[in-house]
C-alpha cells in the first residue's frame, strides 16, 4: 500500500461518498442494555455468527438476567461454550452482573441514558473488563444516544482515509470520531465505516477499484 498522504476529507464528506453504497442506516433497538453488556461480552474475540449462537443459547437457557447472575459459573460456561472463550467470558459476566447488582440492587441500565454521555461512559467503564468500545456499543444500540463504537474495521478504515492519524490507537479512537459528525448521524457513520469495511476497504487486499471513495482516499491503489 503505498505510503499514505494527508488528506483534506471529512467525516461528513465521507458520509456522502458511503451513502450511496449503504444508504443512511437507521438506529432500532438490539437489546435491553443489561443483555446488550452480556452480548458485548460474548462477541469479544470471536465471530459475530459464534457470539450470536452464544447468546440465544444463554438466553434461551435462562431467560432473565437475574437467573443467569444466580447460575452457577459451571452453567454460563456450558451454555456459552460453542462462542470461543466460555472459561474467559462466563466468569467475565457472572463479575460484571455481581457488581451492578451490589451497586444499583437491581440490574436495570435504563437509567444511563438520562445521565450525559460522559457520565455514562465512566459508568460502564467502572465495570470489571469494560473498556470504551463494550461502553459505546451499549450507549449506541440499546440505549440510542450518539457513542462511537470503534471496531477493527472501523479503525482500519479512519485510518486509511486518513480520519486519524497513524499513531492514534483504537482506544483514543472513539473520542476522536465521535464528535466529527452532528450526534445525529453518528449511528449511521458507525454504520457506513463498518459495511464498508467488511464490504470493500479489507484488512488485506483492498477492493480499492469498487470503492466508491477511491479517487478522494489518500491511500488507494488506484
Amino acid at each position: 500500500m503505498p505510503r499514505r498522504k494527508h488528506s483534506q476529507l471529512s467525516a461528513t464528506e465521507v458520509m456522502s461518498y458511503l451513502e450511496k453504497d449503504y444508504g443512511s442506516p437507521k438506529w432500532e433497538l438490539r437489546y435491553d442494555p443489561t443483555f446488550e453488556l452480556i452480548y458485548t461480552i460474548l462477541s469479544q474475540h470471536t465471530s459475530d455468527i459464534n457470539s450470536e449462537r452464544a447468546f440465544k443459547n444463554l438466553v434461551r437457557k435462562f431467560k432473565t438476567v437475574e437467573a443467569i447472575s444466580n447460575a452457577d459459573e459451571n452453567e454460563i460456561e456450558i451454555a456459552i461454550r460453542m462462542g470461543g472463550l466460555s472459561k474467559i467470558k462466563a466468569p467475565r459476566i457472572k463479575q460484571v452482573l455481581n457488581q451492578i447488582y451490589s451497586e444499583l440492587k437491581s440490574f436495570d441500565l435504563w437509567f444511563l441514558k438520562e445521565m450525559p454521555m460522559k457520565e455514562a461512559k465512566e459508568w460502564l467503564k467502572n465495570l470489571p473488563g469494560i473498556g470504551p468500545k463494550t461502553a459505546a456499543i451499549i450507549l449506541c444500540f440499546s440505549l440510542g444516544m450518539p457513542a462511537m463504537p470503534v471496531d477493527t474495521h472501523i479503525f482500519r478504515v479512519s485510518k486509511r482515509l486518513g480520519l486519524i492519524g497513524e499513531k492514534v490507537n483504537a482506544d483514543a479512537a472513539h473520542d476522536i470520531l465521535e464528535p466529527m459528525v452532528d450526534p445525529s448521524d453518528v449511528f449511521a457513520f458507525h454504520m457506513q465505516l463498518i459495511q464498508h469495511g467488511r464490504a470493500i476497504c479489507k484488512a488485506i487486499n483492498p477492493k480499492c477499484s469498487s470503492c466508491v471513495i477511491a479517487e478522494k482516499c489518500p491511500s488507494s491503489k488506484n
